[in-house]
């Protein structure tokens, strides 16, 4: 009676905290891309906001065009930074000349674009100095005469329009070599020789960092990517001191300014809180103030969100799959349909997974990014084990007692929760373990559509080829994987499993 109340009580407590959180005003959200100069320019556009006594909030480091661009559809962000060759060539996928024109179709979209920040960020092909004057390269179609070279693109290069496959294809490149890696590591792999090529952001401190050569784009493939703000138009309306405020930038940033910030970001590890306050109040005098949590109080953070990952999916997963795992177990015929389809759900790689449910979750009135695709992500991925695990030790029960029971005339319910899950519950609990570490390890993951966690200090640790914030997040993560198993171990010889059993 008493764990009863107990599990009524936390579910009250949960529905309440989601009442009054519901009930704040909502911040207006600024989004930024998974790479360094997206991230401080987010910095800079949300501390422009408070300036301006608006309130909003940073979720930094989600992922690619394509997961911003969705998620600014669908409402989940307002704001973010993104280049006219991006908007031209990815997202709108015509050739638009002008910001008037480019407006013209972004409106269709309820999207609105602002005048230029004031620099040019373009894409790039870069290889070491010395290599290039060894092989006598200058130029992108001088790399036509060396097919043995290795490759090495960022991912979305890899399939973007005016990435890999345009290139390829204008310059007549016959590379066999070519291999997907993230942007960041893929300096690390140039440096080492495990490539040799690889796409460049312009800007990006790197270039000089790395003793780079950045080739001549002769045959005039990429375009200009000019970085400006996008936002939604419906934001702007409901309170127009979100376009004045934000208009201040145009024209502030020039190439070497945001070359520098990269710089200090990624070669002086200053943060971007940091940078961004410092280049405000340079360029505005506006006295703009920052907090820089400390290293506690930033794995506190963490833990806070990383555990509520876990306990929510993996509660929620508990009360859906134990009932499946036992329909299993008595309906032969439906359980071979929920086996297979708990079954197929785990073999879907995570990360797709998440991208993938950014649609479904918007046309239910939920949103794409943030809490809710992680935690439907992470109950989905839980299933499997415990439904397993179930319908496994049900199963093993002897027909013995199976008969024994049947003969004294005892209920199907009684039969049940009195004799067959009882027996059952080692098997189960072994489940629900294996999917309590599993959760702790995909819950990094979730920092990648903006739910925060372990991950996301690993992420940003990956970005600045920063080890120790990348140790921040994983060996916490470590051990609170450890801790779930030990805890439910303790549960188990405690008082969960009767004395016989064990």
């Amino acid at each position: 009676m008493k764990k009863n109340i107990f599990i009524f009580s936390l579910i009250g407590q949960v529905f309440l905290f989601s009442t009054l959180f519901a009930a704040t005003e909502r911040p207006i959200i600024v989004g930024s891309k998974k790479f360094t100069e997206s991230v401080v320019l987010g910095e800079i556009i949300r501390l422009t906001l408070d300036h301006h006594k608006i309130v909003a909030r940073h979720k930094k480091e989600l992922g690619g065009t394509r997961l911003l661009w969705n998620a600014m559809l669908a409402g989940d962000i307002d704001v973010y930074p993104e280049y006219t060759g991006t908007i031209t060539e990815e997202i709108l996928q015509k050739k638009v000349e002008s910001l008037e024109q480019i407006n013209s179709e972004l409106a269709k979209f309820g999207i609105g674009a602002l005048p230029p920040l004031g620099f040019n960020n373009t894409y790039a092909i870069g290889m070491k100095q010395n290599l290039a004057h060894k092989l006598l390269i200058k130029n992108i179609s001088d790399l036509s005469g060396h097919p043995e070279l290795k490759l090495g693109w960022g991912e979305e290069f890899l399939q973007r329009q005016d990435g890999w496959p345009g290139l390829k294809k204008r310059y007549q490149l016959p590379h066999r070599f070519v291999r997907g890696l993230d942007h960041d590591i893929g300096y690390r792999a140039l440096e080492t020789g495990d490539i040799q090529i690889m796409d460049l952001y312009s800007t990006d401190a790197e270039i000089a960092y790395y003793d780079l050569l950045v080739l001549k784009d002769n045959l005039n493939y990429f375009p200009r990517y000019d970085a400006l703000i996008l936002y939604r138009l419906d934001q702007a309306e409901k309170n127009p001191e979100i376009f004045k405020s934000l208009k201040t930038l145009s024209g502030q940033i020039s190439e070497n300014e945001m070359v520098e910030l990269n710089r200090q970001a990624k070669i002086d590890k200053i943060p971007p809180q940091k940078l961004a306050a410092n280049f405000l109040n340079q360029k505005f005098a506006w006295g703009v103030e920052f907090k820089s949590a400390n290293r506690r109080e930033r794995i506190l953070l963490r833990s806070k969100e990383h555990l509520m990952l876990v306990f929510l999916s993996l509660f929620f997963a508990i009360l859906v799959a134990i009932p499946l795992g036992i329909m299993a177990a008595k309906m032969p015929l439906l359980g071979r349909g929920i086996l297979g389809v708990v079954g197929i759900i785990q073999t879907i790689p995570a990360l797709a997974l998440l991208v993938v449910l950014i649609r479904p979750l918007n046309l239910l009135g939920l949103s794409g990014i943030g809490d809710t695709p992680a935690l439907v992500s992470l109950f989905l991925y839980s299933l499997l084990p415990i439904v397993r695990s179930t319908h496994s030790g049900l199963k093993q029960i002897s027909p013995i007692l199976k008969d024994t029971a049947e003969v004294m005339g005892l209920s199907f319910m009684t039969k049940l929760f009195r004799i067959e899950l009882p027996l059952a519950l080692p098997s189960i609990l072994s489940g629900i373990k294996i999917s309590a570490v599993m959760n702790v390890g995909f819950a990094t993951l979730g920092a990648l559509v903006g739910a925060g966690g372990y991950g996301q200090p690993i992420l940003t640790g990956i970005r600045l080829d920063n080890y120790g914030l990348i140790l921040e997040g994983a060996i916490p993560a470590a051990i609170l994987a450890i801790l779930a198993q030990y805890f439910f171990d303790y549960c188990e010889k405690s008082f969960l499993v009767s004395p016989g059993l064990k």
